[in-house]
């Protein structure tokens, strides 16, 4: 636990786009270790396959990127149905601590704190809390931007689902349990703090539709997407895989 300090902002935690508020007294932590791996900040992907590690770091070898198209190779594909009866409560209520299965669940700490906890450097803490970030600073691996998060930009950071849960609907997803949706609305490896703006802009698209502006990226952000359907068996569309192939080389 670390020691309490006053300082004037805090969090908000409202939405389903992970936007961050502010509260009038919080605590501070130092910043979590850099677990860097191939460029960039964080760990790579294919160093971090339960998504458990903070960020997501480039793939720059070529080896790296020969093991990242062999993963996006066992991908299947399927045609996107119609988006017909999807809704967000379908997946459970936003951020919840409940969703067992997945890492870091029923921690005390809802799935959005975590994700700020995981990512965020120079945390602070709601006062009296090792949960609610109140403020920190984000290396954001979708622009590469550094995000120094205040109450006055509070939109500036949101949590990303990279395959959204709009898309796992039409890619089946409407027909799992309730059990297995909720997993995926609150795994970690799914989840990403970015800059709110690239988020809004992504919506429910798949990668041959968007892909996060900084090119270094787009490979590991492929594996990751990758790394979600493997795990819940889940297709990706026939063009969201060959965008997927194409930035790792493929």
């Amino acid at each position: 636990m670390v020691s309490a300090v006053s300082v004037v902002s805090a969090v908000v935690l409202t939405g389903c786009t992970g936007e961050l508020g502010a509260d009038p007294e919080a605590s501070a932590s130092p910043p979590p270790p850099s677990a860097s791996s191939g460029g960039g900040y964080g760990a790579g992907p294919l160093a971090n396959p339960d998504g458990t590690k903070p960020g997501l770091a480039a793939i720059g070898s070529e080896a790296g990127r020969k093991s990242a198209r062999q993963l996006i190779e066992r991908v299947r594909t399927a045609g996107r149905g119609p988006k017909t009866g999807y809704d967000r409560d379908e997946f459970g209520y936003a951020w919840m601590d409940t969703a067992d299965g997945v890492p870091l669940a029923r921690n005390g700490c809802d799935t959005r704190n975590d994700l700020l906890r995981r990512d965020g450097q120079e945390l602070r803490f709601r006062s009296g809390s090792d949960c609610v970030v109140a403020s920190m600073t984000l290396h954001d691996p979708y622009t590469g931007k550094t995000i120094e998060w205040s109450k006055q930009r509070a939109s500036e950071v949101q949590i990303d689902h990279v395959v959204p849960l709009s898309y796992s609907w039409q890619l089946g997803s409407s027909r799992w349990s309730e059990k297995k949706r909720r997993q995926l609305a609150n795994d970690v490896l799914n989840l990403l703090p970015v800059e709110g703006r690239a988020n809004s802009a992504k919506r429910d698209s798949g990668p041959a539709t968007w892909l996060p502006p900084d090119k270094a990226i787009r490979c590991s952000y492929a594996v990751r997407f990758g790394q979600v359907a493997l795990k819940y068996e889940m297709p990706v569309t026939a063009a969201d895989k060959r965008a997927m192939l194409q930035q790792c080389g493929g």
